[in-house]
């Protein structure tokens, strides 16, 4: 009973760190994600300065013609960069916290169900106290149900292993 005890104070911390990295991780994907958003924008308001640098270039006498071109060329190397940066950012840091999302779902999913069979072996063996209290001599009863117990608690333990005790939930986030 103790160890079933524990596993649900186990289970609450598991939920709470789910729920905490529910809650950050989704603000730090947003946030990055805006910050991807804002850096193209930057780089296409750039990318219209040197078509205008450029434009402007070619009406000019070719000393400032040549001047224009020059910083045109600077600033578009720089939108390549940015450009990388984007390409980059969106594949290597946005793409990849956003699959956290469904482990995320996934996870309270497994910790609703495990926490259900928790509860319903926890119910068990208050029934097998309340016969054990009400009826010591039904010797018959109480082995037949604690046999029950224990026969899920090998299942309970094999679908869930330790998955959730091991692991924690850290093995994932």
């Amino acid at each position: 009973m103790n160890s079933l005890l524990s596993r649900d104070v186990q289970i609450k911390s598991m939920e709470q760190t789910v729920k905490h990295a529910e809650k950050y991780l989704g603000e730090l994907c947003s946030l990055l994600a805006s910050y991807t958003r804002k850096t193209a924008k930057l780089r296409d308001k750039a990318d219209i300065l040197v078509a205008q640098l450029f434009d402007f270039s070619s009406r000019e006498d070719p000393e400032l013609q040549v001047g224009l071109k020059n910083l045109a060329e600077d600033l578009a190397m720089v939108q390549d960069y940015r450009q990388a940066q984007v390409e980059r950012l969106e594949m290597k840091v946005v793409t990849p916290l956003k699959a956290y999302g469904d482990i995320i779902k996934n996870k309270k999913a497994d910790l609703k169900k495990f926490s259900i069979d928790l509860n319903s072996q926890l119910k068990e063996l208050q029934k097998l106290e309340k016969i054990r209290l009400r009826n010591p001599a039904d010797r018959q009863t109480i082995v037949s149900l604690h046999t029950d117990i224990c026969f899920h608690h090998h299942i309970f333990m094999r679908t869930y292993g330790n998955t959730f005790y091991e692991d924690h939930i850290y093995c994932v986030l």
